[in-house]
């Protein structure tokens, strides 16, 4: 993906505003910029059949929260409320996919790219799933990510999807990771992460799952084609297989992340 620094600038704020971030928040803002931009120019899912929608506040800016549903910004830094389609009485996983984490272009990438070559389906989910929660939070995604799916994936995936977010910052040539160029061109080549991310990685590399979570960077690295064509249908029997889906439908159970999903239910809820 071709990145326009001034364009990446004017979306934050300008280089005054960049240059205050710590180096972490520098690397999230870039890759929120690239997830909105690339969902700008690929385009979202279709929904089945004709969706009633449900509109913010006639005078809304911004809705209450901090990730993507509650005030996305698009590539050009210009703010858009989009309305939103009621969820079920018993929402499933794919109708997340559908109504609130679409068009999730990066993701299916990922876990494309991850199916094609050959991954663990435990690693595809982790791909499928890895960036979800930033449209819910977007500061330190990769342990509310893992928080917020523990409850319904195998250990590893959320496992993986935790430690994905430190792993980004540190090579591993044999293992088919390259320090993204972009960092240095944005950044500067003096780029340090915050100690909490120094400290995750180090645990990492010692773990015995270690080459999980590097897969998923892998996977995330290469996952902001403009022009790839994806679709949730290839992963639907992994999901199946590997995610446990509440009978009373995701938001309604009594795990103790459900809250987090009925948050991106009802994103207007005034309380």
């Amino acid at each position: 993906m071709d990145i326009d620094r001034r364009a990446f600038l004017a979306s934050v704020g300008g280089l005054a505003v960049v240059e205050a971030l710590d180096p972490e928040a520098k690397a999230e803002a870039l890759e929120h910029y690239m997830m909105e931009k690339l969902d700008a120019e690929a385009g979202g899912l279709a929904l089945d059949g004709e969706a009633q929608v449900v509109a913010a506040p006639a005078d809304a800016t911004i809705r209450r929260g901090a990730g993507s549903l509650f005030g996305p910004r698009g590539p050009e830094g210009k703010r858009a409320m989009p309305a939103l389609a009621p969820m079920s009485d018993k929402p499933t996983l794919i109708e997340f996919f559908e109504k609130r984490f679409a068009p999730a272009n990066h993701v299916l990438q990922s876990a494309t790219r991850a199916l094609k070559t050959g991954m663990s389906e435990e690693i595809v989910l982790a791909c499928l799933l890895h960036d979800v929660v930033l449209n819910l939070v977007k500061v330190d995604h990769g342990w509310w990510g893992a928080q917020m799916l523990e409850p319904y994936v195998p250990e590893r995936t959320s496992w993986a999807i935790r430690y994905h977010q430190a792993l980004r910052f540190y090579p591993d040539p044999a293992n088919g990771y390259e320090y993204p160029e972009l960092y240095n061109r944005i950044f500067g080549k003096d780029y340090e992460p915050q100690p909490h991310i120094k400290a995750a990685y180090e645990y990492a590399r010692k773990h015995k799952w270690y080459i999980d979570a590097r897969m998923v960077t892998v996977n995330d690295l290469y996952a902001f084609d403009p022009n790839a064509k994806v679709s949730i249908e290839p992963f639907i029997d992994i999901i199946g297989r590997h995610f446990k889906q509440p009978k009373e439908g995701l938001g309604n159970d009594g795990s103790p992340t459900a809250h987090m999903w009925r948050t991106m239910m009802f994103p207007d809820n005034p309380l």
